[in-house]
């Protein structure tokens, strides 16, 4: 078989997220060792040969769920990335950043104020209290939750929610630590 015949385009998708994070190309024998080996192998045309995504940068797509769309002629890939997927080293061979919601804009928001503390700023004031009164708030905060929760109040629950969220935050920043950093971690755990 001529291992350019028979190239079938592959999406690859996260598989957390559901963004589209490059399109590559497979035929039979790099579609086998995909899921032989669990990373990502493409046909490269330009390589003229097998390759398996991050077998230089360390970057692997580490596959979740192959699936065939309707005709057959199109693979969707659903991947946990180690890392950029794009050779320029963005996120996505697209220019797109990761997603990230509400809870990382905050984040840099804590950040702001730890880096340039405020008058009048209640996250000022937790970073001018110490590590030890931050973590006092989330402890207080996590106990509140719990007593909602058991309520079954899920408005007050929400609130709580948010207060344990924004406290935890500030722990974080105060520690030098990020979402990323946990984002990372529950990754890990998710393989």
């Amino acid at each position: 078989m001529n291992p350019k015949s028979d190239l079938i385009p592959a999406v690859i998708q996260h598989s957390l997220t559901s963004q589209v994070l490059m399109l590559g190309y497979m035929n039979e024998e790099s579609l086998a060792k995909t899921k032989e080996e669990g990373k990502v192998t493409f046909y490269s045309r330009s390589k003229q040969r097998l390759w398996t995504k991050g077998e230089t940068s360390g970057n692997f797509l580490n596959v979740v769920s192959i699936q065939e769309d309707c005709d057959q002629d199109t693979y969707l890939i659903k991947v946990l990335p180690e890392g950029e997927t794009c050779h320029t080293g963005a996120y996505t061979c697209f220019g797109e950043k990761e997603p990230q919601g509400f809870l990382y804009e905050l984040q840099q928001i804590i950040q702001e104020r730890k880096n340039n503390p405020t008058a009048n700023s209640y996250t000022s004031e937790l970073f001018q209290k110490g590590t030890k009164k931050i973590a006092q708030k989330v402890g207080e905060e996590a106990t509140e939750v719990i007593l909602e929760a058991m309520d079954n109040n899920k408005e007050l629950l929400t609130e709580e929610a948010s207060d344990l969220m924004y406290h935890l935050l500030v722990l974080l920043a105060d520690l030098g630590l990020e979402l990323q950093d946990v984002d990372r971690k529950l990754m890990e755990r998710h393989k």
